[in-house]
């Protein structure tokens, strides 16, 4: 093969081999220069997403720092008092004792009410507070009421197994 190559470059004049040679400089440079702007833009995009990266990497340390601190901590003491009293206190303390239409206690770690009339956001709130109480909705059934954002809601609450 190099020995076809070799005669065909010998049967060309000294004028074409220079034209060959001069256009195959100027393919090579082009091609170069084409290569470097290609990989500067990349570079520069790629640097741009690193400080992205960098930027989430010191996040999710941060996250874990406060994930590994939260669980260190003890859990909350689970309150001594009464179910019922404890549900009819958070109930109080979130205004919806007017609405609270009947509370029940089957046993003593169990609570069943039915509120009447109440937003929606009032009783999720309650529900979360209850929920740092160690109590938890073990069953729920929540009617909406012909007044925006007004349910009625019957639920069971439970204390929280530690």
């Amino acid at each position: 093969m190099s020995e076809r190559l070799r005669a065909v470059w010998q049967s060309r004049s000294p004028q074409e081999r220079m034209a060959l040679a001069v256009a195959a400089t100027v393919l090579g440079v082009v091609l170069y220069v084409w290569l470097v702007q290609a990989a500067d833009r990349a570079r520069t995009r790629l640097s741009a997403s690193v400080t992205d990266l960098r930027a989430q990497a010191a996040r999710l340390e941060q996250h874990a720092a406060e994930y590994e601190r939260l669980r260190a901590k003890p859990p909350a003491a689970v309150s001594a008092t009464d179910l019922r009293a404890l549900v009819e206190a958070q109930a109080g303390a979130k205004g919806l004792s007017r609405a609270l239409q009947r509370i029940d206690a089957p046993d003593a770690s169990q609570v069943q009410v039915m509120l009447g009339a109440v937003a929606f956001t009032d009783w999720l709130d309650w529900v979360a507070a209850l929920a740092a109480q160690q109590v938890r909705l073990a069953a729920c059934r929540i009617e909406a009421l012909s007044t925006p954002g007004m349910v009625s809601v019957t639920a069971t609450l439970v204390r929280a197994k530690p």
